[in-house]
């Protein structure tokens, strides 16, 4: 992996001393000593505020009725952003790659972390006029989802009772993280969390420190481009 490379790790988990607080602190300690820069907030110990909403401006443009994407265009129009949220867009700005770690909650982002989205990935600044998969704003840009999973890999397998993982975490991988641009990396998993046993648990930091460490090396997974739809956004079909 080349050097210098900037990590922005967007932490939701409320107890520092969680496997998800090791996954964050390990990928600290084995990025920085091999010489690149970590920033990470930590949502809950910065006591993030979720809620999407007016708070998310400095100013307004439509007082009477009140349309996110209308104000989030302005906003970005008119530097109208709330320091909070300018302060993670900027934090996006300036790395190479964004994790997030955070453990599986009902099938999706714990709620702490989809408000940090829905308040951060703002219309005009973050995607909109043409700006978004292959053509996206963070395009050249690597996300990582690192998770916990409280059940084992079989529930989550194709003919597991869960389903398979990697439709439930669609949304995250192509739906947040495709969609602004970034080249999105297989998802690290930790599964059984709860339920593992100490030696297990070093593994899994082990398997972390090498994924982190060999990212460059990592094939992202693959999406059709743009140009693979036609004008209603419907796959092309094959001339084959």
């Amino acid at each position: 992996m080349g050097k210098g490379m900037k990590f922005f790790i967007v932490h939701a988990h409320a107890e520092p001393k969680s496997f998800n607080g090791a996954l964050t602190r390990h990928a600290k300690e084995v990025l920085e000593t091999a010489g690149h820069e970590v920033i990470i907030s930590d949502l809950y110990a910065m006591e993030f505020d979720p809620v999407s909403d007016r708070r998310n401006f400095t100013n307004q443009k439509e007082s009477d009725y009140f349309k996110q994407q209308v104000e989030e265009i302005y906003a970005t129009e008119v530097d109208g952003f709330a320091p909070e949220i300018k302060a993670e867009m900027e934090k996006i700005d300036w790395c190479d790659v964004l994790i997030f770690q955070c453990p599986l909650w009902w099938f999706g982002l714990p709620a702490m972390l989809k408000g940090w989205v829905d308040r951060v990935f703002a219309m005009g600044r973050i995607y909109g006029r043409g700006k978004w998969y292959d053509n996206g704003v963070f395009k050249g840009k690597k996300a990582l989802l690192s998770l916990t999973v409280g059940g084992g890999e079989a529930i989550y397998s194709e003919t597991g009772l869960n389903g398979d993982i990697n439709q439930i975490l669609f949304p995250i991988n192509h739906g947040i993280f495709r969609f602004v641009g970034f080249d999105v990396l297989p998802p690290f998993i930790v599964w059984s969390t709860s339920r593992i046993s100490d030696e297990r648990r070093q593994a899994y930091l082990q398997e972390y420190a090498q994924r982190l460490l060999n990212i460059n090396e990592t094939p992202t997974m693959t999406y059709p481009s743009l140009a693979d739809y036609d004008e209603n956004f419907q796959l092309k079909l094959s001339k084959e």
